[in-house]
């Protein structure tokens, strides 16, 4: 597996904007499917989006598609999610994951097919 340290969360205002920062190390990451998921105290870890390593292509959940954009810096290996027009129902706790293994043929949206974890950081929108 890959280590993963997430960073940038922290307490804004409703439609303000947020960076959050996913450093990871310990393996080669070219065949690794990334994604951001967030867990809300009491509820199901939701994914948010992913993004392949290798070629570049992203995918999101409806709720965050049009205002969260994931990128990753292949030279930093580290993968980011820029949130934009933040809601006070975006406030979680947002998670970094790798998935070593995967198909070409499809997304990966369930927090059980992933490998690899950050530690969370928090993220609150106040209203």
């Amino acid at each position: 597996q890959v280590q993963l340290v997430e960073s940038g969360g922290g307490l804004v205002q409703a439609g303000s904007s947020l960076r959050l920062s996913c450093a990871a190390s310990g393996s080669s990451f070219s065949m690794y499917q990334m994604a951001w998921f967030r867990q809300a105290p009491g509820k199901e870890r939701e994914f948010v989006a992913a993004i392949n390593w290798s070629g570049g292509s992203t995918y999101y959940a409806d709720s965050v598609r049009g205002r969260f954009t994931i990128s990753r810096d292949n030279a930093k290996v580290t993968v980011y999610l820029q949130m934009t027009g933040l809601k006070p129902e975006d406030t979680s706790v947002y998670y970094c994951a790798a998935k070593r293994r995967f198909s070409y043929s499809r997304w990966y949206t369930g927090a059980g097919e992933y490998d690899s974890w950050g530690q969370g950081t928090q993220v609150t929108v106040s209203s």
